[in-house]
């Protein structure tokens, strides 16, 4: 591998740190803004604008940011270790080197930049750590795991097909890392997928692979343990013992949730995310007013939608994923303000425009790290929706779409940003949008 010592600079979007070495820009990740390192590249495509690289060894400390640096909390994602044991660390805890308020400095300072290149926005905002998270750990409840050539649950290195096993998964709540995974034979499994709601149900274990291999693997786990043969990509799942999907508790209600199907990762995003929601709503009287939850899962934001128009407004649920959808279906099935259709959004907002539906007093949507795109901007708008209000887990994206927002005569009238993935270069941000008064 080739290694170069190289000064580090601003941090960019991804958990990287902008380098140059002989006029080409490196991006290179587990460093601190301000340090001279020894890194060994690990992408260097011959054509390629730029190169990737990881820190192995930290020459002169950084004085923007001094005493940045801790011990990593993980050995298997701590780049230093790894590489010193001929190794290569796993993804998922990029920033865990660093202390979680250089964390938040560091994310604060993407999210502007974001603003500023993509959407032509001059606007900074903390990242605030979110109530109630004391140390940054123990902190996902839904964690993805794959499988070694010899069978043990492991995690992939940073974009690449390498699976490196692990002895513990730190971000996951206890529910997660008391069920021994580690220590079982995965032989024959694909992938395992665990969901362990915060409330307290039982956890979840979806297996892909061999079904007899996640039938050998299901009877191993703890008692109160449910578990599912998960067929990717079409979705199927077959009990193996126990349910096959889980409740999950915000707003006072109970929700049905598919073990595929999405939920908040955060054990306290669902309250943090709907009191900020709220926060921007709170000004306005919603009570009979027209209102839609794109990207809407199993409806969190439609609960709260549906509480503030209450029974003589509306609320258009719209997901993407049958299975998700579906969720939704049956947590609203008692509401008659709420209107659950599945399918694309841009595709749904346009047929409720040629039936006549597409007016709308109120948006809020929580799109995928790819954003919400332009066409589906421009359906919000035109909705004649005086206010949307935007959840967003990529900046990169979300800023983008900010400016197509602003481009139409929107802007940007609120916003807030949270730690809901520490350890992780990973934000939240939740924003409210406005037309501009004329």
């Amino acid at each position: 591998m080739t290694e170069l010592i190289l000064d580090l600079g601003k941090p960019a979007h991804g958990g990287h740190f902008v380098a140059r070495h002989e006029g080409r820009v490196i991006f290179v990740r587990h460093g601190v803004p301000g340090e001279k390192v020894r890194a060994v590249v690990t992408e260097e495509p011959a054509e390629g604008s730029f190169w990737r690289a990881d820190v192995v060894e930290v020459l002169e400390e950084s004085a923007e940011f001094p005493g940045a640096r801790r011990p990593h909390f993980w050995a298997e994602a701590d780049s230093l270790a790894a590489y010193a044991a001929g190794a290569v660390p796993i993804g998922g805890a990029e920033f865990g080197h660093l202390t979680e308020p250089v964390q938040r400095r560091l994310k604060a300072q993407v999210l502007s930049e974001q603003l500023e290149r993509l959407a032509g926005i001059h606007r900074s905002t903390d990242v605030e750590q979110v109530a109630g998270e004391a140390d940054g750990l123990g902190w996902r409840t839904r964690v993805g795991f794959a499988v070694t050539d010899g069978g043990r649950v492991g995690m992939h290195a940073h974009r690449s097909e390498t699976v490196r096993a692990v002895a513990d998964m730190p971000l996951a709540t206890q529910a997660i890392r008391s069920l021994g995974l580690f220590d079982l034979d995965a032989a024959g499994l694909e992938r395992i997928d665990v969901a362990a709601p915060a409330d307290g149900d039982g956890p979840l274990v979806l297996l892909a692979g061999d079904r007899a291999a996640s039938q050998r693997f299901a009877r191993e786990l703890p008692d109160g343990t449910s578990a599912v043969h998960w067929a990717p990509p079409s979705g199927r799942v077959a009990a193996l013992r126990g349910r096959s999907w889980l409740s999950e508790t915000a707003l006072e209600r109970t929700f049905r949730v598919s073990g595929e199907g999405f939920w908040q990762i955060h054990r306290l995003a669902p309250q943090t995310l709907t009191d900020a929601v709220d926060a921007f709503l709170e000004a306005d009287e919603l009570s009979g007013l027209r209102s839609a939850d794109l990207y809407a899962g199993a409806g969190l934001f439609t609960a709260l939608l549906a509480d503030r128009v209450g029974e003589r407004g509306q609320v258009l649920s719209v997901e993407g994923s049958p299975v998700t959808s579906k969720d939704a279906a049956r947590n609203f099935a008692r509401m008659p303000q709420v209107t659950v259709i599945p399918g694309r959004v841009d595709r749904v907002l346009a047929a409720a425009t040629r039936q006549g539906q597409g007016k709308l007093d109120l948006v809020v949507l929580d799109p995928p790290r790819a954003g919400a795109g332009k066409g589906v901007v421009r359906q919000v708008v035109d909705s004649g929706a005086r206010a949307a209000v935007y959840v967003s887990c990529d900046p990169a994206s979300f800023a983008r779409d900010v400016g197509y927002f602003t481009r139409q005569g929107w802007e940007l009238a609120g916003l807030r940003a949270f730690d809901l993935y520490p350890q992780t270069h990973h934000l939240e941000t939740v924003a409210l949008l406005r037309p501009q008064v004329p």
